[in-house]
């Protein structure tokens, strides 16, 4: 429980968001610098590596909400920060720089962006999320990741050339060393995301039943942006460093991720019951999917008129949330 008047919890979601931004990019820093060893591609790692390490905040929320019996909490963060990511982040990005889109992102991971929102949906229709139906998303979280490896490897196998004997030597000590740097990374990453996320959880709730607002919205609001800071920021340097697949692949896999892999795990440490609300987030989440699919597809790329109107949506959103008129 987090004592304190207002604006100690505000203060305390601040301290939180920066905690799991700061947390998180740990762990997305180590994790990427490991992958880029076995050759993966901008847009396979954004996809995989980014997306699961950007998500990290939102798996710590949501378990964490689970296990305190907040369903609506780890519910709305997720989707909250699925519309977030698609409408918000996606449309800054594209306000700073016009966003190309290769064929394999908008064919391959457009429909599954869209197959996991509609699983979602039928997951969510009874106001329950069972721990059969979490193994199930789990599940197809493995599969798909699975499936985008493969398909990686598939493409980049090539016969390596046999380098000088002193670039192996070199190549071998400053390994060792930097699988020492990335586990220091690694476990100070998770322990900060967890804490942060325990806080958050904690400070949102209390919020919520003190400015007399649902659970609901505020997971769907605040606690689905601040979760989301990590894609925001990782998305934002990779567009400033020209990795055009790393900075859509995030925000891309991390849905996925969140909608599967997220809301599976949370599901299979405790069933998780969500208000009616769900369904209307559900829809909105579905519509804005479908149009920014939709906008990748005929055009191969995201303009800045078309991202100006997705973060105009999402500001919309936000307003009815907390005017009440959405949950």
């Amino acid at each position: 429980m987090v004592s304190g008047g207002p604006l100690v919890q505000v203060g305390v979601v601040v301290l939180s968001v920066l905690g799991l931004w700061v947390g998180a990019r740990f762990l997305v820093d180590a994790v990427v610098r490991l992958a880029r060893r076995f050759g993966l591609s901008d847009l396979t790692i954004g996809l995989t590596i980014v997306a699961m390490g950007t998500s990290t905040p939102e798996l710590a929320v949501s378990v964490d909400a689970a296990l305190k019996g907040l369903g609506d909490i780890a519910i709305a963060n997720v989707l909250g920060s699925n519309v977030y990511n698609l409408a918000f982040i996606l449309g800054v990005v594209s306000l700073i720089r016009v966003l190309p889109i290769t064929e394999a992102l908008v064919h391959r991971d457009g429909l599954a962006l869209l197959a996991s929102t509609l699983l979602a949906g039928l997951v969510l229709l009874d106001g329950t999320v069972t721990r059969t139906e979490g193994a199930i998303l789990v599940g197809v979280f493995v599969a798909y990741t699975a499936y985008l490896l493969r398909a990686e490897q598939s493409t980049t196998e090539t016969a390596p050339e046999s380098p000088p004997e002193g670039a192996v030597t070199r190549a071998v000590t400053e390994r060792v060393a930097f699988r020492g740097r990335d586990a220091l990374l690694l476990v100070g990453g998770l322990a900060l995301v967890l804490v942060s996320g325990d806080f958050m959880v904690l400070a949102a709730s209390a919020l919520a039943r003190g400015a007399g607002i649902s659970e609901w919205v505020v997971g769907g609001t605040i606690v689905a942006a601040g979760t989301s800071t990590p894609e925001f920021a990782v998305s934002l340097v990779a567009i400033r460093r020209g990795s055009l697949g790393v900075s859509v692949g995030n925000v891309v896999g991390s849905n996925v991720y969140n909608v599967t892999g997220i809301v599976g795990v949370a599901a299979l440490v405790r069933p998780l019951t969500v208000a009616g609300a769900a369904m209307e987030t559900v829809l909105w989440l579905a519509g804005i999917s479908l149009l920014m699919v939709a906008a990748l597809w005929t055009g191969r790329v995201l303009s800045r008129v078309e991202g100006a109107l997705f973060a105009a949506s999402e500001m919309v959103r936000w307003a009815l949330g907390l005017l009440g008129v959405l949950g």
